[in-house]
């Protein structure tokens, strides 16, 4: 696990080494334990590792035998050894035991078809002296990040968008349209980001750059194609390959450790993982509503599952004064509250591990939000002409906030391509109206344009299946990958994820619907699968995740901070702040519950100080090893 950061300078012109490495500076929490600096003439590829595999000969850039290939890599290829045996059969030459020198030989062997092969989580980028090109690609799902701007005279990518800011003629300047997708998504949707002129490649996507010219094409497609099997050859199948998956996770020269919070995800990672050697486990808690609760449950699944477990309880005084840092290491405002969470329980877990399994991206593929039991509440309206649904829909209007019925009618009149664009909704298009102080330009895709050409490549699946694939491709690499990587990278830590398996989605994407969603049960194909490794509680417990109570402190301790915050923003071309004091007041008084827009609009100000209202306030050189204080911390062994 590492970071990257590279320049192609255009016309030919050399790269300024200086500027390289600002851009590796700017990631030094990403690997504190090497770096590395190649340049070609107008190529500059730079590296920071965190030492993982092959600790002694994985220096990076990594050349080829003949120096004509020049790699820089983050990530990890789960079947690098597999790939490895192949190709020293087809007469390739290692000097490593590592799997990044595993992708040079491969890019020889089949050029950008190499992506086609490999199992893991990546983005890297390969500079070819020969041809003077650059390849490069992201994993599967995005779970590594990489982001690409260009220059008048160069073009620069790395593993954060605070490397790039470091290039001569990239400019800290906010993206409105990316900004009024981020006000209804919480988050900036593939392939921008909230800087203009930034963008993300998206997942299973690579990056040939010839001649000053970006190519960018998809190599892999997620897609759902369900096979009429016995429920339970399902559930035998999908413990074998999740044990499958946790134990190639293992790899590691380096102690590893897991997450655990209160649901089936983690503790079924856990679990397995608990079967091949002894398990460090984490987990945080909050003061307030359900942060307790859920340090409650995941010790109890701690000692019923034996590991060493460790856990803290975050107060609103230091969420609050650690948030300015953290949505430094974002990058970007994500809005959702326990991307912060993640931040805590990974410099709990950075203590004492380097490597941490987590169950990240079950609820996507397994069916678990409870938002996709609505398909299947809302059915009666599907019998109904469209007419009289719209006729519904006008009528619920007329209904008072609150009244039981109200937001079932509203919800039952639209199909779930009018009401679903993921798994967060915020802000709706009226709502920002009043929220924001300008328009989109003309020709600008709104919420509803980003999600309709995925509709269209799932109009033959059904709804529940249908809100699986829009959170596949926009939630889980916009809001859950992104967190996951910044907030655990910061830390130093690395983080995987073996639900998001190639090989575990080939055999998910063939379970049909009604053995994800059962009896109003979420994930009930998993649950199934693991009821032999997890105690019977465990398997029925309502998932948690990492609560954090913001709508709370926003009536209370946080009440005083985040008026200050808005009265002070400078952001005025762009918020409504007026609008924003009127939802936060209406908030307080209890009267309707405000506190997930109040939040993203807190994040979004409080970002756009962080990166636009001068110097940026956190250098990463000084954040991977700050002392922070902890209270309620226990040891349970």
């Amino acid at each position: 696990m590492c970071g990257i950061a590279g320049i192609i300078q255009k016309n030919g012109h050399p790269c300024d080494k200086q500027v390289l490495t600002e851009m590796m500076n700017r990631i030094i929490h990403r690997g504190p334990d090497d770096q590395g600096l190649f340049v070609d003439g107008p190529a500059g590829l730079g590296f920071r590792r965190l030492s993982i595999i092959d600790v002694e000969g994985g220096h990076q850039p990594l050349t080829n035998e003949d120096g004509s290939l020049w790699l820089i890599f983050n990530g990890e290829i789960y079947n690098y050894q597999s790939l490895r045996a192949d190709l020293v059969a087809r007469g390739h030459e290692f000097t490593t035991f590592s799997d990044s020198e595993v992708l040079l030989h491969l890019f020889e062997e089949k050029g950008v078809d190499m992506v086609r092969e490999l199992r893991g989580m990546f983005s890297f980028a390969i500079w070819n002296q020969n041809d003077q090109t650059l390849f490069a690609a992201r994993d599967h799902f995005g779970i590594k990040p990489f982001y690409y701007t260009v220059t008048q005279d160069a073009i620069a990518f790395g593993s954060e968008i605070k490397s790039l800011l470091e290039v001569p003629g990239v400019k800290r300047e906010v993206d409105r349209e990316a900004l009024w997708n981020y006000l209804t998504f919480q988050f900036v949707p593939d392939p921008m980001t909230m800087f203009q002129g930034i963008y993300k490649l998206p997942p299973a996507h690579y990056m040939l750059l010839r001649q000053d010219q970006i190519q960018i094409k998809k190599y892999w497609q997620a897609e759902f194609q369900p096979e009429d099997r016995p429920l339970s050859e399902y559930a035998e199948k999908v413990e074998e390959v999740l044990r499958n998956s946790v134990k190639v996770h293992m790899n590691s020269d380096v102690p590893r450790g897991a997450f655990l919070s209160s649901g089936v995800d983690s503790s079924t990672i856990v679990a397995l993982l608990r079967e091949l050697e002894q398990v460090q486990t984490f987990t945080v808690g909050f003061e307030g509503a359900g942060g307790q609760s859920e340090i409650g449950f995941a010790r109890e699944t701690a000692k019923l599952l034996g590991t060493t477990h460790r856990d803290t309880i975050i107060t609103a005084q230091e969420y609050r004064e650690q948030l300015p840092r953290l949505l430094y290491n974002q990058d970007e405002p994500v809005a959702d509250p326990s991307a912060i969470a993640l931040y805590f329980v990974s410099e709990l877990a950075s203590r004492y591990v380097t490597v941490v399994l987590s169950g990240e991206g079950a609820d996507e593929i397994f069916g678990g939000y409870s938002i996709y039991r609505e398909p299947l509440s809302l059915k009666m309206f599907d019998y109904l002409p469209p007419s009289l649904r719209r006729s519904l829909g006008k009528f619920s209007h007329f209904l008072p906030y609150g009244m039981k019925g109200r937001s079932f009618l509203e919800r039952g009149a639209k199909t779930v391509q009018e009401r679903f664009v993921g798994n967060a909704f915020i802000f709706t298009e009226a709502m920002k109206e009043q929220i924001a102080s300008f328009r989109p330009d003309a020709g600008s895709k709104r919420p509803f344009d980003i999600t309709q050409p995925l509709y269209e490549q799932a109009s033959a699946y059904d709804d529940v299946t249908k809100m699986q694939f829009i959170d596949l491709h926009t939630w889980l690499p916009g809001d859950i990958l992104m967190k996951a990587d910044k907030m655990t990278m910061a830390n130093s830590l690395e983080l995987r994820v073996p639900f998001l398996d190639v090989e575990v989605f080939a055999l998910a994407s063939k379970i049909p619907m009604e053995y994800r969603m059962r009896e109003g049960t979420t994930k009930y194909v998993l649950r199934e699968a693991v009821k032999g490794i997890l105690p019977e509680p465990v398997t029925k417990r309502p998932k948690l995740g990492f609560p954090v109570p913001t709508r709370q402190w926003l009536r209370g301790e946080f009440y005083k901070w985040a008026e200050e915050v808005i009265m002070g923003s400078p952001t005025d071309e762009l918020i409504n702040k007026e609008a924003v004091l009127h939802l936060l007041q209406v908030h307080r008084e209890g009267k309707r519950d405000y506190g997930r827009p109040i939040w993203t609009v807190l994040v979004f100000m409080l970002w756009h100080q962080i990166y636009l209202e001068g110097p940026i306030a956190f250098h990463s050189a000084a954040s991977p090893n700050v002392e922070l204080r902890r209270s309620g911390a226990v040891t349970m062994a």
